[in-house]
């Protein structure tokens, strides 16, 4: 059985000349309903008799139009376009062809070579991704939407900031805001941590694919696959969901929006133009915010969970990350080494993990299972030139730092090390 590609107007000849052999039409109406002459009508019936629908069919289709351009016109035509225009649409192409290249061609023929190259999209292709609604959740605390908001805040009277927001899923409440000068990991220690201890813990935070939020490298085999901040709000029984785009978190999202325009405009009447100045500020904006745009929830129950006894808020928002502990009993952290003072828990430690805490405001921590261990920082100023008197109590430590020193210069420093995102340098201290 032989399948036939036919076009409309082809099948549409297949039944008139049908009727005509079954004498149903006379050869002049035939020749009216396909359009064409007389002679034209007993050409096509004799054809049809001798080959069957078949004969109907174009002997153009498949076969390159005797108008097309030359294969190399358009590959010169594509060339100047991949090359100069390639964001530019099919008209603008079109025209900038003529008018800088002496290439004059319709914009229908450049549209047609641009959607076969992928430089064009036709306007199915180009229609936006429909996103729709979801309901809200049920009750307060259930998700709370989290973002941060880079702007002018105070407009040409201070620098610019990042605004960290939160809002309440179930009401479109805003629970916390806090300026900040980066959306950076301890900004959003600070800010969680100071809403967990007014609210308690909600069951989720719903955030974008931020690096703060989610490993987002491809390929990433280091570490547990969690960030740090991840890590806390584990740490706490506290979930965190990655929204896969903007539309998805709307709320926050228009939230932004209205914040960008009534609060710098409420800071501006105030007179403020500084962070600290603005973080008082937003307490009293929050009220009167929530009494114009909060919803009540569809439940009166409030599901945020208090802090438990074991809940080590501190030590949960802390920066950690483990090392190993050498024979010399020392570690390096954050471009410092470190060295453990020998007791009777140190001296078991050589080749051991243990964890370092970085703590928001500056201090620094070293924990092995839980106990803090006794420790201090090597000496840079007292570190040995070449051929430099070193006393034997000290000959061990110094060549540990010798040698961490040939490691950093011979090999990149690792990408774990330096990860203090948002924590200045003068925060930092030993002990």
């Amino acid at each position: 059985m032989t399948v036939l590609s036919m076009s409309r107007a082809e099948i549409d000849r297949v039944h008139v000349l049908k009727d005509l052999l079954a004498e149903r039409i006379r050869p002049s109406e035939a020749a009216q309903l396909m359009g064409v002459t007389r002679r034209q009508v007993f050409r096509l019936l004799k054809a049809y008799r001798a080959a069957g629908p078949a004969a109907l069919i174009s002997k153009k289709r498949g076969k390159p139009s005797n108008r097309a351009y030359p294969a190399v016109v358009r590959t010169e035509a594509m060339a100047l376009i991949k090359a100069n225009y390639g964001d530019f649409g099919p008209t603008l192409a079109a025209e900038k062809l003529s008018e800088r290249h002496g290439l004059h061609f319709g914009v229908e023929t450049v549209r047609r070579w641009m959607l076969a190259d992928g430089l064009w999209q036709d306007r199915r292709q180009r229609l936006k991704r429909v996103y729709q609604p979801r309901h809200r959740r049920d009750c307060v605390g259930e998700l709370i939407q989290i973002d941060d908001s880079e702007h002018w805040w105070f407009e040409d009277r201070g620098p610019q900031c990042t605004l960290l927001v939160f809002i309440d899923d179930a009401t479109s409440r805003l629970m916390h805001l806090r300026f900040a000068e980066t959306e950076s990991t301890f900004d959003y220690f600070a800010a969680t941590r100071a809403y967990l201890q007014r609210y308690g813990k909600p069951i989720a935070f719903y955030s974008d694919k931020h690096a703060t939020f989610r490993v987002n490298k491809v390929g990433a085999t280091g570490g547990d696959g969690m960030t740090q901040f991840g890590r806390a709000l584990h740490e706490l029984n506290i979930d965190i969901i990655c929204a896969n785009a903007p539309q998805a978190k709307g709320r926050v999202e228009r939230a932004n929006g209205t914040l960008q325009d009534r609060l710098v405009k409420e800071m501006r009447l105030a007179g403020i133009s500084t962070i600290e100045a603005g973080n008082a500020f937003l307490p009293a904006f929050m009220e009167d915010y929530n009494r114009r745009f909060a919803k009540p929830p569809y439940s009166d129950k409030d599901v945020h969970r208090p802090l438990a006894e074991q809940d080590v808020i501190d030590d949960a928002f802390a920066w950690k990350e483990e090392r190993t502990v050498s024979q010399s009993l020392t570690l390096q952290y954050d471009k410092v080494l470190f060295i453990l003072e020998p007791n009777e828990v140190t001296s078991t430690l050589a080749r051991q993990r243990v964890t370092v805490f970085d703590y928001p405001d500056g201090r620094l921590v070293i924990k092995h299972r839980g106990r803090a261990l006794p420790y201090r920082t090597f000496d840079k100023v007292r570190q040995v030139d070449q051929a430099a008197i070193v006393e034997n109590k000290r000959l061990g430590p110094v060549l540990a730092y010798i040698a961490e020193q040939q490691k950093l210069l011979d090999v990149s420093r690792s990408q774990k090390a330096p990860r203090r995102r948002g924590q200045g340098a003068s925060l930092f201290k030993a002990g």
